[in-house]
């Protein structure tokens, strides 16, 4: 059996991905992972928050998604102490601390320490929607935006005042 995972282990450095998707064509150097590769053509979302019912393909993103309700957030910017719930929110928000130019809007010189950010900003300008929610046919600039509106159609509120009690889509809606 160890040699079994030697071999597999070895796909990593040859680049060998003997396991193919027959509906899309990707390929995988173990067979568990084209199995999890699978349920996005499937559908099949195995992995159910029992805080709110959405329901997940993969482990990890329902860990992931559980820190909305928890609050919890391990991932710190070892500059200013902030904390976030996802590692790519610290490695986009340390560009604040480092040298790097901020990209910057021609319109109003206002800065950004992404370049994505400014792609956003820069549709407010030109009114660009390219975000089109499948639900109801609404179209968003920005995909923040539409994650957030489809909340709606979810019916999801998974902010909670611990004052009252209220539930709201936004942790802003509770200021």
């Amino acid at each position: 059996m160890l040699i079994g995972y030697l071999n597999q282990h070895q796909m990593i450095h040859s680049g060998e991905k003997p396991y193919k998707c027959l509906e899309c064509g990707n390929s995988f150097n173990r067979r568990g992972n084209l199995y999890k590769h699978q349920r996005i053509h499937s559908g099949e979302k195995p992995y159910k928050c029992l805080e709110c019912g959405k329901s997940f393909s993969q482990r990890g993103d329902l860990y992931t998604h559980q820190r909305i309700h928890t609050r919890e957030k391990p991932h710190k910017c070892l500059e200013c102490g902030k904390s976030f719930n996802r590692s790519e929110h610290v490695h986009t928000h340390q560009r604040i601390h480092s040298l790097e130019e901020p990209d910057k809007s021609l319109m109003y010189g206002k800065t950004f320490n992404h370049r994505g950010n400014l792609y956003t900003h820069q549709r407010f300008h030109t009114g660009e929607k390219p975000h089109k929610c499948l639900d109801c046919g609404q179209s968003l600039s920005s995909k923040r935006n539409l994650y957030s509106h489809k909340k709606i159609h979810r019916r999801e509120k998974p902010y909670k005042c611990l004052e009252c009690g209220n539930s709201f889509t936004e942790d802003g809606d509770l200021h």
